[in-house]
């Protein structure tokens, strides 16, 4: 049963916050003490993060024309087969297999484990990995059961992580108006000199912090009225994980005094722990994962639909397709690799191999409206924010992961890696089929 004729079941708001839900994950809790060290002042941390949030709204508002033009599942899988070519497709559904969505549900979950029993109080008779493990087989059992029931619960955790992250701030506001902050919180001395190449660098990983802007898009063939609903969701959830992102890079760049947070792998524990003392710092430890399961819950959700996609148009075991209203078999494999990423070490270093390979596959799905622009002769959008929008974005997720791959050049043989073997298992699929590789523009 393709995708694109399942029934609909998901209304803006579950499409938001899944969107919110993929984008708020470890990043925003790690990544600011890093850009303070780097970048010196709080200020220029909070331009930066300013800076990434609009270059993901251009990314959100560019993929709302590419779902308006296709409403169906698959993100950039579907986006790049129809829009480029299947091979181009198969790469991009190749990459969230491998790294998009399988590695990302790993660190979080990781990373939910490390903030929720950190070694100081884990106790002997828990397993390393064990709460990593647990978080991942409880989002598929979420997901798995029944789509409506677990986006039911999905939307109650991210409503709840939402509530949770605004009390937070008005605490740190409040504390602000009465004094409560340290006077000499975000302050550093005197601010090195401004460096425009270690700005960027700083803005290359706020930029992963903001990716899962594209979330909808995953899930748009259950969407209700999905050429209106997917490009709102992308729009609101990108907007109201902006805000939120500027409100807590505020607290926790200027609350605490500069040398405690600077370089801070844990931020947002130093912040709480500066505003309330040991308590407020175990409730934002609570806070912070709740926020990191619902990121684990919602990529679950949204990952194994691609690999549903593919195996529809039979570039992935039939097993994969939609069994009823969910596609059981696909999310017990993305259950099955996360739990396999999660004992494998070095995860670390697989997230700037992420965030690379996944920038340039999203930059290539935007490219996809210009592609159909030059083929077709119309514009595959009406809205006037085309060209310019999806132009913006491409360039400038282009150029950052260009400068990052300049910083870590294993990226780019890893990249290429992935690219070859993905191309080499491609045409081994269409040769068992007996066929030839399908057209540009079909599926």
């Amino acid at each position: 049963m393709s995708s694109s004729t399942t029934a609909p079941r998901f209304g803006l708001f579950t499409l938001a916050a899944v969107v919110v839900a993929n984008m708020v994950g470890a990043g925003i809790f790690t990544t600011s003490g890093f850009s303070l060290a780097d970048l010196g002042t709080p200020e220029r941390v909070m331009w930066a993060w300013l800076i990434g949030g609009l270059i993901a709204l251009t990314g959100a508002v560019s993929y709302g024309m590419l779902s308006r033009r296709m409403a169906e599942s698959g993100g950039e899988y579907l986006y790049l087969s129809k829009t480029i070519h299947p091979l181009a497709g198969f790469i991009a559904g190749w990459v969230s297999l491998l790294a998009g969505f399988t590695g990302a549900i790993a660190f979080a979950a990781t990373a939910l484990e490390s903030y929720l029993v950190p070694p100081e109080v884990r106790p002997d008779w828990l397993a390393p990995d064990t709460v990593a493990i647990a978080a991942v087989i409880i989002g598929g059992l979420m997901h798995g059961i029944r789509a409506k029931s677990g986006a039911l619960w999905q939307n109650i955790a991210v409503v709840l992580k939402v509530l949770i992250l605004a009390a937070f701030a008005l605490f740190a506001a409040y504390l602000l108006v009465s004094g409560g902050w340290p006077a000499d919180g975000g302050t550093g001395g005197e601010a090195p000199p401004f460096s425009v190449s270690t700005f960027a660098m700083s803005l290359v990983w706020i930029s992963l912090s903001f990716s899962g802007f594209n979330a909808a898009v995953y899930m748009a063939g259950e969407a209700k009225e999905p050429k209106k609903t997917v490009p709102r969701a992308l729009l609101l959830g990108t907007l109201a994980v902006t805000v939120i992102y500027l409100a807590l890079n505020a607290i926790f760049v200027y609350a605490p005094p500069h040398s405690a947070v600077a370089g801070a792998e844990d931020v947002a524990a130093v912040a709480a722990r500066t505003l309330g003392g040991e308590s407020f710092m175990v409730a934002a430890r609570l806070t912070i994962a709740l926020a990191l399961f619902t990121s684990v819950s919602s990529m679950v959700m949204a990952g194994p639909r691609v690999y549903a996609r593919m195996a529809e148009d039979r570039l992935m075991p039939q097993l994969f397709e939609f069994n009823g209203r969910v596609p059981r078999a696909a999310i017990a494999f993305q259950v099955v690799l996360a739990t396999v990423f999660i004992l494998v070490s070095g995860l670390q270093d697989l997230l700037s191999y992420l965030g690379f390979t996944l920038s340039l596959s999203a930059a290539a799905a935007v490219s996809g409206l210009f592609v159909v622009h030059w083929r077709e002769g119309e514009a595959p959008a009406t809205s006037r924010a085309y060209p310019w929008v999806p132009a913006i974005f491409v360039v400038a997720t282009v150029g950052l992961a260009i400068l990052a791959a300049r910083q870590n050049p294993a990226e780019i043989t890893a990249t290429v890696l992935t690219v070859v073997t993905g191309t080499i298992l491609y045409w081994i699929i269409k040769i068992r089929q007996g066929g030839e590789p399908a057209k540009p523009g079909e599926t």
